[in-house]
């Protein structure tokens, strides 16, 4: 189990995170989510033990992480952190950059390891390919085949797929959270994208100006509505006034009907491929909501929440 208790962090004068505490259990996959600058990428190198703490502690079951101060070398051997830059040697091959820090005594079965890496990450046919002709996604998933080469317990990864094409992005995602969850490996993922975190997350921890502003399921943060910042970070989100106050609702809870309370004018239409995002006003504020057509521009509709 991770255990992050109470963990203060400062840079220079300037206060990044506070108060955080939380805990993970073996085999789980937690995401770190919230807007940029909120502290995503500083709480992973905390955890990994790149930094040392002001206040706090942090414990991988009973062995405490410690920083720069305690460690000639930083960061925890049972972890492997991958950063947004993807450190390979650029005249060795990917299969080479795989197997870089495994043993060569048992030289046919690092051969399969690596192998089984790169099939992991749909790199197989550039297995003897120098990285330095590949491209950024290219580099990225031989990246995370290279930080899984030495079977890590914690795994902690920043943005993993930020450079991957969409075409092989979702395929990547569940061949790679489905290794993970085979072997048991406890994996952190700080990211932007909703679908890492709705689809592959086990629990969610929202940050907001370097605080917890939630840890709970996706699917709880998800359907709770009742935070607008917590809610923008899963898509667009409206704010409608209603007879009991302000609701919540996201684009696809509206729909088009002959008659209702909610009277808006049509001025956007966005394609989506499966429906058509459109975006309206009433008074001066913007609401988004989704239909099968696209609508005239100026033309007023009605709308209710589902």
């Amino acid at each position: 189990m991770l255990q992050v208790h109470q963990i203060f962090f400062s840079y220079h004068s300037d206060l990044i995170l506070k108060a955080i505490d939380f805990k993970l259990n073996r085999g789980n996959h937690l995401a770190i989510i919230g807007e940029s600058g909120c502290g995503k990428s500083t709480l992973l190198k905390l955890i990994y033990g790149l930094y040392d703490l002001d206040e706090g502690q942090i414990f991988w079951n009973d062995v405490e992480v410690l920083g720069p101060k305690f460690n000639l070398i930083p960061g925890m051997d049972f972890m492997k952190y991958l950063a947004q830059d993807f450190d390979l040697m650029p005249f060795i091959t990917v299969a080479e950059n795989v197997g870089k820090y495994l043993s060569n005594v048992d030289f046919e079965k690092k051969q399969e390891r690596i192998n089984e890496l790169l099939d992991v990450v749909e790199m197989s046919d550039f297995a003897h390919t120098k990285a330095k002709f590949l491209s950024g996604g290219q580099m990225q998933r031989v990246a995370i085949a290279r930080v899984l080469a030495l079977e890590p317990e914690v795994l902690l990864l920043d943005e993993p797929f930020s450079h991957i094409d969409n075409s092989r992005k979702n395929s990547l995602r569940r061949r790679l959270f489905s290794y993970l969850k085979q072997n048991q490996i406890t994996t952190i993922m700080a990211t932007h994208d909703s679908t890492d975190v709705l689809s592959f997350a086990d629990e969610v921890l929202v940050l907001n100006k370097g605080e917890i502003a939630a840890f709970d399921t996706p699917k709880n943060l998800f359907t709770a509505l009742k935070n607008p910042y917590i809610a923008s970070l899963f898509g667009d989100v409206n704010q409608i006034e209603t007879p009991n106050g302000i609701e919540l609702c996201y684009p696809h809870q509206l729909k088009v009907v002959p008659q209702s309370d909610l009277n808006v004018c049509v001025t956007k239409n966005y394609f989506r491929g499966n429906c058509y995002l459109i975006e309206s006003v009433i008074g001066n504020k913007t609401l988004f909501f989704e239909h099968f057509s696209d609508l005239p521009i100026g033309s007023n509709v009605f709308l209710i929440k589902l």
